[in-house]
């Protein structure tokens, strides 16, 4: 193989079906041995842009987006929580949650790609809010996590200050709805083609089998 399969998941950091999709591709990868012949980047999309500072809580942001009953929320909520104990992943999901706005969040996740940082840091920043009952919008939390992966936590930090720095994840954002992806997780191979949602394990096994016997690879 004289390239690498180049993978770009499109997430936000409070997606739930994003950790479930990308813990079932990490294993295809691993189970397949192929971690040398991947080069995955991650791309922003917010489900909640316009969400205000504050944020708002889930019960009641689940029903007002998608019209979702008290039991519906919760039959969802123990779903996942089910599907991600079974990929090694907690959910502690609580009353009180809150939706919180993801935008530099995906500042510092572009930050931290220039250091090779961007999968550990997008791997703390959803394990903080689902796991760990902390607020990702709040930049104590934003500095504690990057220190966590080894980030330097002043430069970061001046990163979401930046010029444009916010403005550019939106661009980054237009680009893949102008490519037509409106749900995530979107995992995309070799901006040829992709896969919507938290698809199962066998399916990424197959998607990547095929591609590394493709003729071109």
């Amino acid at each position: 193989m004289s390239t690498k399969i180049k993978i770009d998941v499109v997430s936000d950091v409070v997606c739930p079906w994003c950790i479930v999709g990308y813990k079932r591709l990490e294993k295809a990868i691993a189970e397949l041995d192929i971690a040398d012949k991947i080069e995955l980047e991650w791309q922003p999309f917010e489900l909640n842009p316009a969400m205000p500072t504050e944020g708002e809580n889930i019960n009641e942001h689940l029903t007002k987006k998608y019209g979702s009953s008290a039991e519906d929320n919760a039959r969802n909520r123990a779903n996942l929580t089910s599907l991600g104990a079974a990929e090694g992943f907690t959910f502690d999901f609580y009353d009180a949650m809150r939706i919180v706005n993801t935008r530099e969040a995906h500042v510092l996740l572009d930050y931290a790609k220039e250091s090779g940082k961007q999968t550990a840091l997008n791997i703390r920043l959803i394990t903080a809010f689902y796991s760990e009952r902390k607020d990702v919008s709040d930049r104590a939390i934003l500095a504690e996590e990057l220190k966590t992966v080894g980030l330097n936590v002043e430069e970061g930090l001046a990163r979401l200050d930046a010029p444009n720095s916010k403005a550019d994840i939106h661009t980054k954002e237009n680009y893949w709805h102008e490519m037509g992806i409106s749900g995530v997780p979107t995992v995309v191979f070799n901006r040829t083609s992709a896969l919507t949602g938290a698809q199962p394990l066998e399916t990424y096994k197959q998607v990547l089998t095929e591609l590394l016997r493709a003729p071109n690879s």
